[in-house]
């Protein structure tokens, strides 16, 4: 399974892996030159004699020996530029592989559910990107071409060998049943060491990632040693694994060395002794045990390739791990008019966490296009949850969220998501310049749009005052910002974007009154004519509503103007009157992302 996988990368660059195997067989072919410069030394030269073949008249050794060192020299340089050409056309190969690869997996990741993205852990994927991807140019350039270039190799020393002597050369071979036996006695443990190795290696991205994402947490209570220990504790398990796995590797390339030896060793004694008959010649014995060396050089570099095969290939199954998981939302096809009218439909939905906490049941809520509607509860009744349906953050689990009439899940989910603009909690601020922030949704937009959508959002006034206005990079996750300043670049990013329906979740929970009230002025003027979603916990928000609807426990309380629901004095009333001090908070609290 995993070998037609990896050919399926592989196949691609046929072209180039074609003229790289061509590349092997020439440097078999040197491999196989390499020894006979010296036969003709010893054997001729050194005798005072000539081979046939020698065309001059003259018979000076000196000449002979000139010819064999010059070949000698040749044989070698060009053993070299054919090895660097080579090298070069493998690990081309193995790097687009590794490529194309990475660039599958990141998509593939962008495009799996937000279910799956709330179990997994950043640390563990973003290993599985860098490191365990690299694994496919280990397995295939590393495992694929050194095999290759041994078999190829073998083969034309096997034939030369026996027609220099068929009886050392099936003593050469004798060996070869005690290194397949070694290799299925490590073969699983080698696996099991290399897959610890990589998941220890991954813990200790995890751990990293974690710690640098809350270093704001960890200094302000005191926790530096506490996750240094943690740290230094996964670090040392990382390295032991590592270690076990390099420690079976070496052993297992010890063994096998004895066992090359044990088979040289009998070699030697026998072509001695057929030296001692005269059945060979000392050039013949010289260069037979030259290719015995070229010989168990081409099976130890297999049975050594095994190893760091296994290794490579722990790696590659954790990437195909995560590309063999299904989307939980597929893809619908269905096209979407544009511009949209904005009609917003949930019909019976209910909606289960994978985790199997409830959030929604039963929800019948019809928006009209245009309609601002407010949604208020306590902390976990599930507002976000709600309107995270409507772009299919989530799909429902029972019921239909339907957009103009149509299931959302019959859509395009790219179509879908360009007719929503959102404001989401926490506001998520990217190491880029303010401009590309505010631009994120609408990268082709001009600046005097990014700086009008900036105003509306009350955020050009702060800009200005930046080292660099606009053009100003801001810290990982904006942590050169303050929190207001960040949730007012998240407006302005959703002011810009200019969508039929608008999804507001906290849009000034950071923010001021003085401010909030200034934001809410440009916001007004951005919902008309707009279907808007308003998740809030400020009586100033939420009484701009057209409707108010009142969640508890996943199921709609109560909904109606803001009017009518004080008059009615239930739910709605109920957290009125118990807001928290003059702050406008309905229900005295600031909600959860639930």
């Amino acid at each position: 399974m995993i070998v037609r996988k990896v050919a399926g990368y592989l196949w691609p660059y046929r072209g180039w892996l074609a003229i790289a195997l061509l590349q092997v067989g020439v440097l078999s072919g040197l491999e196989l030159l390499k020894p006979w410069p010296l036969q003709v030394v010893i054997d001729y030269a050194l005798q005072g004699t000539s081979p046939s073949w020698w065309p001059l008249r003259s018979r000076s050794p000196t000449a002979l020996v000139a010819l064999a060192s010059v070949s000698l020299v040749v044989v070698y340089a060009l053993l070299g530029l054919v090895g660097v050409i080579n090298n070069f056309t493998t690990i081309s190969i193995g790097q687009s592989m590794v490529n194309d690869l990475r660039s599958r997996l990141y998509a593939h990741l962008q495009r799996l559910s937000l279910s799956f993205h709330a179990r997994a852990s950043i640390g563990d994927l973003i290993y599985r990107v860098t490191a365990d991807t690299f694994a496919l140019q280990t397995l295939a350039m590393n495992g694929l071409f050194p095999v290759a270039a041994a078999v190829l190799l073998l083969g034309g020393m096997f034939v030369v060998m026996v027609r220099i002597d068929a009886y050392l050369t099936g003593i050469a071979v004798a060996i070869c049943p005690l290194l397949l036996l070694g290799i299925v006695l490590v073969n699983r443990r080698i696996t099991v060491a290399a897959t610890e190795m990589r998941e220890r290696e991954s813990a200790v991205f995890q751990l990293v990632q974690r710690n640098l994402t809350a270093i704001k947490v960890v200094q302000a209570f005191s926790r530096e040693e506490a996750e240094h220990r943690q740290f230094v504790a996964g670090s040392r398990a990382s390295l032991r694994s590592g270690l076990k796995l390099y420690t079976l590797q070496t052993a297992y390339g010890a063994a096998t060395n004895v066992i090359i030896a044990l088979g040289t060793a009998a070699v030697v004694w026998a072509g001695a002794h057929a030296v001692w008959r005269g059945t060979l010649t000392v050039g013949e014995m010289v260069v037979f045990v030259s290719y015995l060396a070229s010989l168990y050089g081409p099976i130890n570099s297999i049975v050594q390739t095994y190893g760091l095969i296994q290794g490579a290939k722990a790696g590659v199954m954790r990437v195909f791990a995560i590309l063999d998981g299904q989307p939980a939302m597929q893809d619908g096809e269905r096209e979407l008019s544009v511009p949209v009218r904005g009609e917003v439909v949930f019909r019976d939905v209910s909606f289960v966490y994978p985790d199997g906490a409830s959030a929604l049941h039963e929800i019948n809520l019809t928006v009209r296009p245009g309609e601002c509607v407010a949604i208020v509860g306590a902390t976990g009744a599930g507002k976000s949850t709600l309107v995270s349906l409507i772009p299919r953050f989530y799909d429902p689990t029972r019921g239909q969220v339907l957009v103009d009439g149509l299931d959302v899940r019959t859509l395009r989910t790219e179509a879908l998501r360009s007719q929503i603009s959102m404001v989401l909690q926490p506001p998520i601020i990217f190491p880029i310049s303010i401009h590309d922030n505010i631009a994120y949704g609408r990268p082709d937009a001009s600046r005097a749009d990014v700086e009008a959508a900036a105003r509306l959002a009350q955020a050009h006034e702060f800009i200005c005052r930046l080292h660099a206005g606009y053009e100003t990079i801001v810290g990982e996750q904006g942590a050169t910002l303050s929190e207001g300043e960040r949730q007012r670049l998240t407006i302005a990013r959703a002011l810009l974007r200019d969508s039929p329906i608008l999804i507001l979740d906290e849009p000034t929970s950071s923010i001021d009154v003085a401010t909030e009230a200034a934001i809410m002025q440009g916001i007004e003027r951005l919902i008309q004519g707009r279907t808007t979603f308003i998740i809030a916990h400020r009586l100033s928000t939420v009484q701009h509503a057209t409707r108010i609807v009142v969640l508890q426990r996943g199921e709609i309380g109560e909904e109606g103007s803001f009017a009518e629901l004080i008059a009615r004095r239930g739910m709605f009333y109920r957290m009125y009157v118990g807001r928290a001090g003059d702050s406008g908070v309905v229900g005295g609290e600031q909600v959860g992302i639930r």
